[in-house]
Parts: structure tokens; sequence; C-alpha cells
């Protein structure tokens, strides 16, 4: 079997399960945000169920709209807060002591190697990441999970996209999954478990790995999964909270299919409008000018995307005609940032920077875009209108052609500058 295979195999009590079957399977966590949770939450109440199957594997995290941009997103969390304290739940996560919640459930030990995940968010993928099967569902599976710790999936299918050779300088996780959406599509890998490998993903750090497992939902795939290895041990053994296991695919396992790339011939890659698919080279794209760049995000607002992004912005200025907002994933990520001197670097370039939240991602706050504008973003979806005005642009990219960008006002590559 392969890894996602044999996590839902254990899951459900079986000792294998095969692409295609329906199975009921243990939940180890469960998640849901300030837009999903509220729907979770009446559907919830509507079974009669009066608690959760345990206190411990459900987080409510509001972080879309938080901290609350108006009234009705107000409301939202007021009813997390409340739901939360009725139930006892141990992750319930404030404003002030929150963070994106892709970012924040890793970062604090809660979804681990071998876990089955559920979220009601659809970039739950993240956390194959970590050897876990991971997916997004709707707010009535997570309120049905949360009244009886299981769910029900159709086991997905497999491929298998093996990554060898040395990138170029800048080159990252970001880039190698926006050449991968580009090579299949936005529905090529629809309803499969997208499984990394290769001696480049061995060499990923952590934070590479959740960048491209979070993206695995822009090719239509149920998760993304990377076998843990002692990359994976280094990180989660002084944060997790419970047990963990280790999965690994058999070396017979089938796959639907299988892809390789040679990650030297991946350059810097942009997504340009209006899908995640539609990439090219960044240095083909330098005559596009941009008014907004926004850093951080799910995707890349990790401390090692800010520090990329602040090694190219260090001593340099955002350009005049280009706003910079950065936006570091998670309150322990803000404090770090702030102790290395990163968000100084950004301030002193004329960005600002904000408290954890979505925010701009996905046109929530902090960041919309107006009619005829265009941003470059380190988030993970360019659709049209994602950002803000139907007639606003969205390009997609790592943190450095972030950075670069955000001093040339327009699509740059750190060389540009010297780098």
């Amino acid at each position: 079997m392969t890894i996602a295979e044999k996590i839902l195999a254990e899951h459900c009590g079986r000792k294998e399960v095969a692409p295609g079957e329906l199975v009921q399977v243990r939940v180890d966590f469960i998640l849901a945000n300030d837009i999903t949770a509220p729907i979770a939450i009446r559907e919830f109440r509507r079974t009669g169920a009066k608690r959760v199957f345990d206190p411990e594997r459900v987080a409510l995290v509001p972080d879309h709209f938080a901290p609350q941009k108006d009234i009705q997103a107000a409301q939202q969390c007021k009813l997390l807060r409340e739901f939360s304290w009725q139930q006892e739940l141990r992750y319930y996560f404030e404003v002030g002591r929150m963070g994106i919640e892709h970012a924040l459930l890793p970062e604090e030990g809660l979804v681990l190697p071998g876990d089955v995940v559920i979220g009601a968010d659809s970039h739950t993928c993240t956390y194959g990441a970590l050897g876990a099967f991971a997916t997004g569902v709707g707010s009535t599976d997570v309120a049905a999970a949360m009244a009886t710790g299981e769910c029900w999936f159709k086991v997905p299918e497999s491929m298998k996209f093996i990554y060898y050779g040395s990138p170029r300088p800048w080159v990252g996780g970001k880039d190698f999954i926006l050449h991968t959406i580009g090579d299949i599509g936005v529905d090529g890998a629809l309803y499969r478990s997208m499984e990394f490998e290769g001696e480049a993903i061995r060499r990923l750090p952590m934070h590479a790995r959740l960048t491209m497992c979070n993206m695995a939902i822009e090719a239509g795939a149920k998760t993304g999964i990377i076998a843990p290895d002692a990359v994976t041990e280094e990180y989660v053994k002084g944060r997790a909270k419970r047990p963990y296991r280790f999965y690994s695919s058999d070396p017979h396992a089938r796959y639907a299919e299988l892809r390789e790339y040679d990650v030297s011939r991946i350059p810097l890659t942009v997504a340009c409008p209006s899908l995640p698919s539609n990439t090219r080279a960044a240095q083909e794209l330098t005559h596009i000018g941009i008014d907004q760049v926004v850093i951080g995000s799910c995707t890349n607002g990790r401390l090692e995307d800010l520090r990329e992004a602040a090694q190219v912005l260090r001593g340099r200025k955002v350009n005049p005609h280009t706003r910079l907002i950065v936006i570091p994933a998670t309150q322990r990520i803000y404090l770090q940032a702030m102790r290395e001197g990163l968000l100084e670097v950004f301030i002193e370039a004329g960005g600002v920077v904000s408290t954890p939240t979505c925010g701009p991602c996905l046109g929530g706050h902090m960041g919309i875009l107006a009619k005829g504008e265009r941003a470059l973003a380190t988030t993970n979806r360019n659709f049209v209108g994602r950002m803000g005005h139907p007639e606003s642009e969205i390009y997609l990219a790592n943190p450095a052609v972030a950075a670069a960008t955000a001093a040339l006002g327009r699509i740059g590559v750190p060389e540009e500058l010297g780098l």
C-alpha cells in the first residue's frame, strides 16, 4: 500500500484498503475557523449531541476575519468563543494567542505523523508534510466528526512525484509546487493523494515541505503527503502533544501516475492570473508593474519565509508605487521575527507589518485590491476576485521574488538586486 492507504487502513481497523473503497475512519484531530466553524457548530447542535467526542482533539482558530473586521465577523468569532468555553475545548486560540491555522497547529504539535486530520478549510492538506493524511472537508462533516470522532472517505488513488537534482539559488518548495501544478493543471490530481519524494524533497526543510503540501489542493488533490524522515523527527519531537507514528509506502505500491522533475531546471516561478497552474518563469515577467506585495499566509508566512524576504530587502526601500504588507503566520513567528530584527527590516523599507491573520489572502481585510490593481503574493490562490475587485489581478510567487518585486515595483528576482 501507499502511505495514504496505510494510514487510512490503520484508522478503520483493517489490514488493507484499496483506491475507490468507502471507509469509515477514526479521526485524530479536527479543526475549523471563524468562517467555517459557525456552520459546523449549528449543525452539531442540530444533531442533538451535547458534547464533542474529545475536547482535546478539536481546535477552533479565529484567523480569517480576525481581529474582527466588522460586526458580522465579530458575531462569528463570538460564536466560536462561546462554544469553546461551553465545550471546554483545550485548543481554542484567541486573538493575541493565535495564528493562521495551518501554520499554528504544526507549530503547537497538535497535528502529527500518522494522523488522520480533517479541517473545514481546503488547505488542511498542509499537514501531509508531517506524514499525516490531512484533508479539507465541509462544515457538516466537521459537525458529524465533532460528535462521533469519525469521518468517511473514498480511498484516493495515489500519484508519485519524484524530485531530484539541486535547485538554483532562491528556488524552493513554492517553486517546486507551482511548477508541478503548472505541469499537471488545477485538476491534474483530482481526488488523488499527491506523494512527494526524491533526493530534493529529502533535502527540503520542514517549512518548504509545508508549503508544497499546502498547495496540493490547487491541483485538485485530496491530500499532499511526504513520508516522514529525520527532518520530520527533528521538527515534531519537541512539540508533539501525544504519540505519533511514521508510515511509508511499500516499495511495490501501486500508483495511478508517476512524474519526475529535475529541480535544477525549475526556475523562480510565478503563477499568473487567474489560476495557480498558469505558471511562467519570473524572469519572463519583469515588465509587469505591481501595486501591492503580500508576504505571509499559511503557505509562506513562516519564520524562514520572513528571513528570506528580509535578506532581499535589507538596506533597500519599497518602490514608491508599490505597497508591501507582511503578515507573520503566528504570534510565535511574529515575536521571533521581532527579536531577529526582521520586522525592523520591513518597516524601515517602507512596508507594513500585520498581526497574524489570513487577511488579504481571501479578500477579507488588511489589503483589498481596487479595480485594475495588481498584487504579487506568497499566498496560494489567484482566482478572479480572490483578493478584492474582480478586475484586479493576483500573481503568486515565493518570498524572495515577492521581496524583490516590492523593491523594484514590478515583478523581479533577487539577482536583479545583486543577490
